[in-house]
């Protein structure tokens, strides 16, 4: 497959340049900032653009079998995400190309807390992290109000942190997964692999889905 990243050089972007060159992929990974070109996978394409910008959209998206977005805001930059949700539908548009977006576990429900979701539980929702998961359910409802673009938007689990490739995860859809424990967590690198099992056999159009082990 042709598959755009966007984030390339971010935490979790990086890992999906990685897993999707390691299956043979032909890799686009873009950056806003030509500086960080070094840090990019060797065997990916370089490209500089914004995806909260619809020219670099287009213009780095048609063509390709598949465009993932990766990009996390700075602190008090969080709403970027609904501006870039909005700037990466339209830019796609019409071109038929499929968008995989990676997006928070805020508006997951809790199992057993009659539909609480995470960003109302303590246990899973600190102060520091209200904003962008605040900003993370804007962002899928922008997704959700589209209709004209093959979408797709997951939800890690309460907890990403990188980790190890196991290549073991469980999915589900709106709600939060859990283990027996009572935890919830994936690693970057297992996110990367449910990203590229979604390209490659696509089970989720124009809904949200979830990961976790």
């Amino acid at each position: 497959m042709r598959i755009t990243v966007f984030g390339a050089a971010g935490s979790v972007g990086a890992r999906v340049v990685a897993e999707a060159l390691s299956r043979g992929h032909e890799v686009t990974a873009v950056v806003r900032d030509p500086a960080r070109f070094p840090s990019l996978h060797p065997g990916a394409h370089p490209q500089v653009g914004d995806a909260a910008h619809v020219e670099d959209v287009t213009r780095l998206g048609t063509g390709q079998d598949l465009v993932i977005s990766a990009t996390r805001p700075p602190t008090g930059r969080e709403h970027d995400l609904v501006t870039t949700a909005k700037a990466l539908l339209a830019g796609l548009a019409g071109t038929g190309v499929r968008l995989l977006l990676v997006g928070g576990a805020a508006g997951l429900t809790v199992p057993g807390t009659g539909g609480r979701t995470v960003l109302d539980d303590p246990r899973f929702m600190s102060d520091a992290y209200r904003d962008i998961a605040r900003a993370c359910n804007d962002q899928l409802e922008v997704c959700r109000a589209e209709t004209g673009v093959d979408w797709a938007y997951l939800s890690p689990a309460a907890l990403l942190t990188p980790g190890e490739r196991t290549g073991v995860y469980r999915l589900g859809a709106d709600e939060l997964l859990m283990d027996a424990e009572g935890n919830s967590a994936i690693s970057m690198e297992d996110l990367a692999v449910v990203l590229l099992d979604e390209a490659e056999q696509p089970r989720h159009h124009r809904v949200r889905f979830t990961a976790a082990y």
